[in-house]
């Protein structure tokens, strides 16, 4: 570190480049969308930030938004981003050949020497006391060979270089330049000019300090202001490097700003650096240089010789990367949407299992309002195969509420929902591994012919397949017969299943229990009467004893019938105000999550919310509850438990021992007879006796009126 009077050269430690892929990526769209083989050059702006690590220097870095829209209609200048205290802009040029000998033919001083001349011009003009940013800029040549996406490139920083050098007197850590009092106040200030949108961004600027300490940030055009008034004046900057006894290399063009405009020969600046995004006066220098330029350096017409092309380990030479693996842009796409869940697990959710999520494979039944909603929200969360099933067109009310559709899906008669979701899917994000079945679900109450009998039972071959290759289930149609079927096969073959049901403004999510037989492994090698012996504690109970959670059907004393023949419009179509699918798909895909990390899995056992038992608030993810209940008018929404019941007609182990031995049959003549479940359940004797059991009134006692209770 430089001592007092010590009188050695100022050295700058130089700047260094980092090129985000979305960079090449946009630029690779541009050139094959946009610019062709055109090599004019292009605008570009690159970002730096103060040190913030005191073992680790900011780059200038490049990114997407670096570059112009690839839009027809924008401008060729890349957005303005000002305000972001992250992102100081440095405006600069970037110049693409088509051809790799283009790159190297490009007259690489000459466009170098260009660009040192425009900020000798704007400090010369004034500019760049109005507008500090222009006082660095950066130079790109590049070629990029598109079919083995290759970049090649070379950044360069133009700096005029003062002649001679200008030496250097102090260098200190900024804390013990200043007094107590006086650092005290200089951290304010800056942190003040930090944290303001209009100031945050702007790299130079000057610190006065009172004769009572009192410190205060100023713009540069306030120059001669603050020397009027005699306060002790810094030049500060935005220092990108870390090291202990250099200053950055913005300080380079900042010194020549000074001299050429001000002509000012004793220079204090203060290197400004952070920690945790606050001034940290340990790590900041304070200097002192003396600049004594030759007679005529400073005359506009002659530009001073400019330094700054980028080092390659520790040679002048082009850097090279080759993006084959990553540049593709579903490859591409991955990375973006994988980034937020890993970033998770940093901190937030370290249990969070994304080879889990990855590998699962969703069956979402029903591609409507939910459908769509949830297909969403399981790419969100990583999941990337999942298939739709829907026998439905999509309509023109459709696109409003179902966000996978657009107006081009309901032309010509409207595409099929299952098709129109994964082209859309597909489109959102390409890595998805998307299939649309469409196949109508057969339904309990809607009875077929002899002629339709076979197509039904290769659908009901079919959905069973379905169920078995995937290892969740959503049910998500909107009549409540259409999940009979989906809810027996799931039992049967304890799959992990998901309904959200909607009214008009209330909603049901739930998970299903496991199947009734989850605890025999090897079910079909027992014998038909010591499966009836075992049956009733089976229905009710897992493997550990537990009541096992109900399906969808459990609390239902009817067999599920047609709910879609003589209604009206209203009671047609699936009226539900619009916040409702949203919230509704949202919880069902937490829920699925949650399951998915609970050690035990379809097993786990219900938690309520707010309960003093049951509740395992050890889980990451929070509790797993069995059923949410939500209602909008009240903005509420509840956490119930619902065991499962043996006269259930879709789960209870009745029902699934017929399915098992009776197969497709079964299922025929559920669709085919409305009150045949409830005859094998035991529902009807059950009716039968309730609407037996009769009340006998003593007519003889007589009740006082004050022994009534109004309610």
């Amino acid at each position: 570190m430089a001592k007092e009077g010590s009188g050695s050269i100022l050295q700058f430690a130089p700047l260094q480049s980092s090129v985000d892929e979305g960079f090449w990526h946009r630029l690779s769209s541009l050139k094959l969308n946009k610019f062709g083989i055109d090599d004019s050059p292009i605008p570009i702006s690159g970002f730096y930030a103060p040190c913030s690590h005191p073992q680790v220097s900011n780059r200038l870095t490049l990114l997407a938004e670096s570059l112009p829209s690839d839009s027809n209609d924008e401008s060729t200048m890349p957005p303005v981003i000002r305000g972001n205290r992250n992102r100081c802009s440095v405006p600069g040029i970037l110049y693409n050949t088509n051809t790799m000998e283009g790159f190297h033919a490009l007259d690489k001083q000459g466009l170098f020497k260009a660009e040192a001349t425009k900020i000798w011009e704007d400090i010369h003009s004034g500019k760049a006391v109005e507008d500090c940013a222009v006082l660095s800029r950066v130079l790109l040549i590049s070629f990029a060979d598109l079919k083995k996406w290759n970049f090649h490139y070379w950044f360069a920083f133009p700096a005029l270089a003062l002649d001679p050098p200008a030496n250097l007197v102090d260098l200190r850590p900024a804390s013990q330049w200043f007094t107590l009092e006086e650092a005290e106040s200089v951290s304010a200030a800056c942190n003040e000019w930090r944290n303001s949108s209009v100031t945050a961004d702007v790299p130079f600027f000057l610190v006065s300090i009172g004769s009572d300490s009192h410190a205060a940030v100023r713009h540069l055009k306030d120059l001669e202001a603050c020397q009027r008034d005699g306060q002790k004046l810094l030049f500060a900057f935005y220092d990108p490097c870390h090291l202990p006894n250099n200053p950055g290399w913005p300080l380079r063009n900042f010194l020549a700003l000074i001299s050429a405009r001000w002509n000012l020969k004793t220079v204090r600046f203060l290197c400004y650096r952070e920690n945790r995004g606050f001034a940290d006066l340990n790590l900041s220098l304070v200097g002192e240089a003396l600049i004594t330029v030759q007679q005529g350096w400073r005359e506009q017409q002659c530009v001073p010789n400019a330094v700054g092309w980028e080092l390659n380990k520790g040679r002048k030479v082009p850097r090279c990367i080759n993006l084959a693996k990553s540049m593709d842009p579903t490859r591409l796409a991955i990375s973006a949407a994988d980034l937020n869940l890993k970033l998770m697990r940093w901190r937030a959710l370290p249990s969070l299992n994304l080879e889990i999520l990855f590998s699962l494979k969703c069956l979402l039944l029903g591609a409507g309002t939910l459908g769509c909603q949830v297909a969403r929200m399981l790419m969100a969360w990583g999941v990337r195969k999942i298939t739709l099933l829907d026998n439905g067109r999509v309509a023109m009310s459709n696109p409003l509420r179902q966000s996978l559709y657009t107006l081009d899906d309901c032309l010509n008669g409207g595409d099929f929902k299952a098709t129109a979701a994964v082209r859309s899917l597909q489109r959102i994000f390409p890595a998805v591994e998307a299939e649309g079945i469409v196949m109508a679900i057969p339904m309990p109450g809607h009875p077929v012919s002899s002629q339709e009998e076979k197509s039904v039972l290769e659908d009901c071959k079919r959905l069973n397949d379905l169920i078995d290759s995937h290892d969740v289930i959503f049910l998500l149609t909107d009549t409540r017969e259409s999940r009979w079927l989906p809810t027996l096969l799931c039992a049967n073959s304890n799959k992990i299943t998901i309904t959200a049901a909607l009214g008009f403004d209330s909603f049901l999510v739930m998970r299903h229990g496991p199947g009734p037989f989850n605890s025999i492994p090897n079910l079909k090698a027992e014998t038909e009467n010591s499966l009836a012996a075992g049956m009733d504690n089976l229905a009710l109970t897992n493997t550990d004893g537990q009541h096992r959670l109900g399906c969808y059907f459990c609390n239902d004393v009817v067999a599920p019938t047609d709910s879609t023949s003589n209604r009206t419009l209203d009671q047609q179509c699936t009226v539900t105000r619009p916040g409702l699918a949203p919230i509704a798909s949202a919880l069902a895909v937490e829920l699925l999550v949650g399951i998915l990390h609970h050690p035990n899995g379809i097993f786990a056992e219900a938690e309520i919310a707010n309960s003093s038992s049951g509740g395992n608030f050890e889980l990451p993810l929070g509790i797993l509850p069995h059923q949410i209940r939500g209602s909008l008018p009240h903005f509420q929404q509840m956490t119930l438990l619902g065991h499962s019941s043996n006269s259930c007609t879709a789960c209870c182990s009745t029902v699934v021992s017929e399915y098992r031995k009776r197969g497709m049959q079964f299922i025929l003549q559920a669709i085919n007879h409305p009150t045949y479940l409830e005859d094998v359940t035991g529902l009807t004797e059950l009716m039968r006796s309730a609407n037996s059991f009769q009340l006998d009134w003593d007519d003889d006692i007589e009740v006082a009126d004050d022994e009534c209770v109004e309610l």
